[in-house]
């Protein structure tokens, strides 16, 4: 499923027009992002939690030339499924 089809069902399944199926998704992701910005977790029951893992720089090497290269440091987002999410897929 993709950000338009989720727009769609979310439309079709609460009665509302598509303008504003967009916007209860585009505030449902913003939302979301804003958290984790501000370092926050978000957990959503029943599906999981994201959260940013932080991760130090370090010295690589460029699997094509060779050559040392600095990795600088970064955030990513992590998703952890919750329990009832895997029970539901593995019935």
């Amino acid at each position: 499923m993709n950000k338009s089809e989720l727009i769609k069902a979310v439309a079709d399944e609460n009665a509302l027009s598509n303008e504003d199926a967009v916007v209860v998704v585009e505030t449902f992701f913003d939302q979301m992002k804003a958290a984790l910005v501000a370092g926050n977790r978000v957990e959503i029951r029943g599906m999981g939690s994201f959260k940013v893992k932080h991760y130090a720089g370090y010295s690589g090497r460029n699997p094509k030339t060779g050559k040392m290269v600095e990795v600088a440091p970064k955030k990513l987002p992590f998703f952890r499924s919750g329990k009832e999410l895997k029970e539901f897929l593995n019935e």
